[in-house]
């Protein structure tokens, strides 16, 4: 049994303390920086768009309300879904999951109005959506789209972004900064 001269009982961890940990290298910020994956973060992203969609548009038929605060909802999942997909650390990925949240919004509103739409005539929702013309758009971005949908859709969009990227540890942003560092200087 060592003995440890400031043996404290109440004493708090020192996870700050110099010494105890060994220092990050350009390699480890290099697997970062390769373990990112635009591809991985735009599936995972159009994945998330697509189920929320048919979720949102089933519970909106189901109590008879639409829910347009739900687009908030989806900026989250689409934050989180570009984080754990991506593993982005740079701008790009909070970009993307920005741009996604945006038009995974203004789709949420058009599945739920053709799931309206198709309960007033008594057919499938993917009818609706087939059968959609150029004459169509107009008449929906003025009946059914309202300034609040759009100002839901930019929240939804700040949320995806912020969420977006990958959380790093201390260690793994000095890892980061490091090899930033040294490309730089080569």
């Amino acid at each position: 049994m060592t003995i440890d001269p400031n043996n404290q009982v109440l004493r708090l961890r020192k996870k700050h303390a110099p010494g105890g940990h060994s220092q990050p290298d350009a390699a480890d910020g290099a697997r970062l920086i390769h373990a990112q994956s635009i591809r991985h973060a735009v599936v995972a992203a159009l994945i998330v768009i697509i189920l929320f969609a048919s979720i949102w548009a089933m519970l909106s038929v189901a109590l008879g309300r639409v829910y347009p605060w739900l687009a908030l909802l989806l900026g989250f999942l689409v934050g989180y879904a570009v984080q754990r997909g991506g593993q982005g650390v740079d701008w790009r990925f909070p970009v993307l999951a920005a741009s996604f949240a945006f038009i995974g919004a203004i789709f949420g509103n058009i599945v739920v109005a053709a799931a309206y739409t198709a309960g007033e005539f008594e057919t499938g929702t993917f009818t609706i959506l087939r059968n959609v013309t150029t004459y169509t758009w107009p008449v929906f971005f003025d009946e059914v789209m309202t300034a609040a949908d759009f100002v839901f859709a930019l929240f939804s969009a700040g949320i995806a972004a912020y969420f977006a990227n990958r959380r790093l540890t201390r260690r793994e942003f000095q890892a980061v900064r490091i090899w930033q560092e040294r490309r730089k200087d080569s």
